[in-house]
């Protein structure tokens, strides 16, 4: 995921009745240290990357339920629930970790390209597949054999996947603001479809029965046509996008924004957008994971001080990682 600059005024909203409609209600604390990116949400539990491990929480209580340790750089998680496997990207390994969902046990790592970034479960193909950011390519993994089954150039920085769960992928390239057709048969790309205004798009969901890829940019959020590659939307959002989820119940879309809101934007058609609000989360939550069974959304952050890194961002305080849970107001 990219690295974004966390601000520290208050998060503006753009509507007047935006402080209701989305809220914060539970904090989980987690006390190990590391940065952080992924987020994701799988039977009940809540696993988020951090650092060199996975914390894995019950989504009920915030309780522990456990770790994966050893995966350097880590930056997603997938899983595959008919194997109960479990499968995270080590940005700085290069490489898969597979763990035993259950036992949360080491079965094998996989070595990938340079950069695995997002992860996914593809359901057309039953494979697990990475974005490798340095490698600039996917490298799709069998989850019967643990091993890479092929290895597809993308033709640029690949930040996250959407599958239309018939044999396509279509993929986020940050540094070409275009979206990439892959086609899982053949292993090839088919087109690569401008992003055009959008620029530096990271977050990417998908909705199967409009046909639309939700693009997460800067400041932006670009509706696309999953057929052709039209623009068929551009909707204003929060800054520092860094995540997008789409609830297919509400005909909703949510984007997570580092300065410290949650964009919720309604699908009324497949061409009638509406910006419903940005909502306060809190600064440096801009990565999300959203419980499709009861709507709860998770967003990681951590508390900062005033000091400044050498690279000019905020310093993180040391202990305070935390995961945000935000419901619709009642």
């Amino acid at each position: 995921m990219k690295k974004i600059i966390l601000f520290f005024g208050t998060a503006i909203c753009l509507q007047a009745n935006a402080q209701t409609g989305y809220k914060v209600v539970k904090t989980f604390h987690i006390q190990s240290p590391g940065g952080w990116d992924y987020i994701s949400v799988n039977n009940g539990k809540v696993y988020a990357s951090h650092g060199t491990q996975v914390n894995i929480l019950d989504e009920a209580t915030g309780d522990s339920a456990g770790f994966v340790p050893n995966t350097a750089g880590v930056h997603g998680i997938a899983f595959d629930n008919e194997l109960n496997r479990g499968y995270t990207s080590n940005g700085r390994s290069n490489n898969v970790t597979v763990f035993d969902l259950k036992t949360l046990q080491l079965v094998t790592q996989i070595a990938t390209g340079e950069g695995p970034d997002a992860i996914m479960f593809e359901p057309h193909t039953q494979t697990v597949i990475t974005c490798n950011g340095r490698a600039k390519n996917l490298s799709v993994i069998d989850p019967k054999t643990n091993a890479v089954v092929a290895t597809i150039d993308v033709g640029g920085r690949p930040e996250e996947a959407a599958s239309d769960g018939k044999g396509k992928l279509f993929v986020n390239l940050e540094d070409k603001s275009e979206i990439a057709v892959v086609d899982l048969k053949t292993h090839s790309v088919l087109n690569h479809w401008k992003l055009t205004p959008g620029e530096g798009p990271t977050g990417l969901a998908y909705d199967a029965a409009s046909n639309r890829l939700f693009a997460g940019c800067d400041k932006l959020l670009v509706v696309m046509n999953a057929t052709d590659g039209a623009i068929v939307d551009k909707i204003k959002i929060g800054d520092g996008c860094d995540g997008v989820a789409f609830d297919a119940k509400q005909k909703l879309i949510f984007t997570s924004n580092g300065e410290g809101t949650l964009s919720v934007i309604k699908e009324a058609s497949a061409n009638q957008f509406t910006l419903l609000g940005n909502y306060p989360t809190k600064r440096g939550a801009r990565t999300i994971a959203l419980d499709q069974a009861n709507g709860n959304i998770f967003l990681p952050t951590a508390d900062f001080d005033t000091a400044q890194t050498s690279n000019g961002r905020p310093r993180m305080i040391p202990g305070t990682f935390q995961v945000l849970v935000v419901q619709a107001s009642k």
